[in-house]
């Protein structure tokens, strides 16, 4: 928009563009992302989170520039003082920011105060809107999304000593340190006891979870619901239908695992004239009276079917997410803060799926970090 100023950095001069065409080679991949994606317009869906929207006071960095450096953080799986290092040292990172050679990158506070911003101005509906905002450039550039959707839920840890905090509360009357974690059910497993029965251990977590939904086809997630560690998955389904169905995307099955198993779930997209291919629970299909059999008829569709074939993937995504990205553990305190890791995680994951459809190229997941 005319009328913003934006801080001048220095990558058209001598000490930027001509470097980079000796040192970053074509084939990088941050010299694809900063081409497949059109970064201009996250500068305008940001830039209403500051004051003086970059038309009073002193210029700001363009806020795309941020938003730029938090997805290095996420996409090497570095610190913020590790990311502000990492700039400072990388040709191809400060290639990316549109930094000259010489010139020193945005310092970690600069990456504190937007997440603030972020915060204040819009919290998880502006996160919320960013993702929408890559799935729509997505679909502009040609990448093909499928029938299917994929939904479940990953947990990860708060950032907080349990024992420790546990104590002080106890000792000194203090708040939990991380007042909107909460203890969460990770998973049950049977083993046989020395006796030889049968037994059902259930594992905990405190923390969060992310509840998601992935197009099985491009493999991209389109919605993101953020709750404490004890929220139910099957009562998010809801939202992340809602939250697809606003994007318009070509969706007419949705999968998932036994705790989508809802009669409301199976209900709101028989409504919406979609197919369901969640995992049903035994007692639906061995019950012995006669209203087993629309179940039983629900197992044999194609759609059914083809949707579990599928689920596989979104493990795997979180298994990416998690290995590679940082999201087994919280990096801050707080539901809205989880919420900023996650979506940054999620954007960071399916614009490295971006690039890699649409130009080939893989993410070499490694960063130097100088002493």
């Amino acid at each position: 928009m005319a009328g913003r100023r934006y801080k001048r950095l220095g990558a058209g001069s001598f000490f930027g563009e001509l470097v980079y065409e000796r040192a970053v080679p074509d084939s990088h991949f941050l010299r694809h992302l900063d081409q497949v994606v059109e970064w201009g317009r996250f500068s305008e869906r940001l830039i209403r989170l500051y004051r003086g929207q970059a038309q009073a006071g002193r210029p700001p960095y363009d806020p795309a520039i941020i938003l730029k450096m938090l997805l290095l953080s996420y996409l090497y799986n570095l610190s913020e003082r590790q990311t502000e290092v990492y700039v400072n040292d990388s040709l191809s990172a400060k290639c990316f920011l549109g930094l000259a050679v010489d010139e020193v990158g945005p310092d970690h506070s600069t990456l504190t105060a937007f997440k603030r911003r972020i915060v204040e101005g819009g919290g998880e509906q502006e996160l919320a809107g960013l993702l929408k905002e890559v799935v729509r450039m997505a679909v502009e550039q040609g990448v093909a999304f499928g029938s299917i959707q994929v939904v479940d839920s990953t947990h990860s840890i708060a950032d907080v000593n349990v024992g420790k905090d546990e104590s002080r509360q106890k000792k000194a009357g203090k708040a939990p340190r991380d007042e909107d974690a909460r203890w969460g059910a990770k998973h049950t497993r049977r083993y046989r006891d020395k006796q030889g029965e049968v037994v059902k251990q259930t594992e905990y977590f405190y923390g969060y979870k992310a509840h998601t939904s992935m197009n099985s086809e491009a493999e991209l997630i389109t919605s993101v619901v953020i709750t404490p560690g004890n929220a139910t998955d099957g009562k998010q389904f809801g939202q992340l239908v809602n939250r697809d169905a606003e994007q318009g995307l070509p969706i007419e099955t949705y999968a998932g695992d036994r705790g989508y198993d809802d009669t409301e779930n199976h209900y709101l997209l028989e409504t919406m004239g979609l197919h369901s291919a969640i995992k049903l629970n035994k007692y639906r299909t061995q019950k012995k009276d006669g209203n087993k059999e629309v179940w039983q008829a629900m197992l044999r569709t194609d759609e059914y079917q083809a949707g579990q074939r599928v689920r596989y993937k979104i493990e795997r995504k979180y298994g990416e997410a998690k290995e590679n990205h940082g999201l087994r553990r919280c990096r801050y305190l707080g539901r809205i803060r989880y919420a900023i890791q996650t979506y940054l995680t999620v954007i960071a994951m399916d614009l490295k799926r971006m690039v890699k459809l649409l130009t080939g190229t893989n993410f070499k997941g490694r960063a130097y970090i100088g002493a």
